[in-house]
């Protein structure tokens, strides 16, 4: 397995603990105008677009069942990524052209990662994220500060208290109030 398959299945596995444990799926969410289940659609529509292009079915359907489209998105992509050929193949991304393993890593870690504390904050949860993950998701997040504050990726960072952990540090920096 190569290390972006790992890390992938190690925040995959974390965000699927949150999604089989949510009780509320209309409970608020930390991300504005967002309820728990559009924190799962919104993190299984991205899974969707790199399986199945552009053009193929992102949006959860209203009667979708949001533990079983999870569970096919996070199954379908990690097989994707154990395929080289696959794994390899170059898709379009927000950063230009890339391969699937590269998107996977830069950007659906990342995406999946943050939304698991959205999801447990949203739903009472355990809120703690896997360490590693947090400190290789912020380092390559920090390079790409600025463009990360354009519309539909993240908000303003939110000073952080001297002495806070670096999940802290990271969730601010990424406008989330911890």
């Amino acid at each position: 397995m190569t290390a972006t398959a790992n890390r992938y299945a190690n925040i995959a596995a974390a965000f699927t603990d949150r999604v089989r444990g949510v009780k509320d799926w209309s409970a608020a969410s930390p991300c504005e105008g967002w309820v728990a289940r559009d924190i799962v659609a919104h993190v299984v529509g991205g899974h969707r677009r790199l399986l199945a292009g552009p053009d193929g079915p992102a949006e959860l359907g209203a009667d979708e069942d949001v533990v079983e489209a999870w569970t096919s998105a996070t199954t379908g992509l990690h097989a994707a990524l154990l395929d080289p050929e696959r794994a390899a193949a170059t898709l379009q991304g927000p950063f230009g052209p890339m391969p699937l393993e590269q998107l996977v890593g830069r950007l659906i870690c990342t995406d999946t990662l943050v939304h698991t504390w959205d999801l447990a904050r949203a739903t009472g949860q355990n809120e703690a994220l896997d360490a590693d993950a947090v400190a290789g998701a912020y380092e390559g997040l920090k390079p790409l500060d600025a463009m990360i504050r354009n519309p539909g990726f993240f908000g303003p960072k939110i000073d952080t208290p001297e002495g806070a952990d670096l999940q802290t540090e990271f969730l601010q920096f990424l406008g989330r109030a911890v």
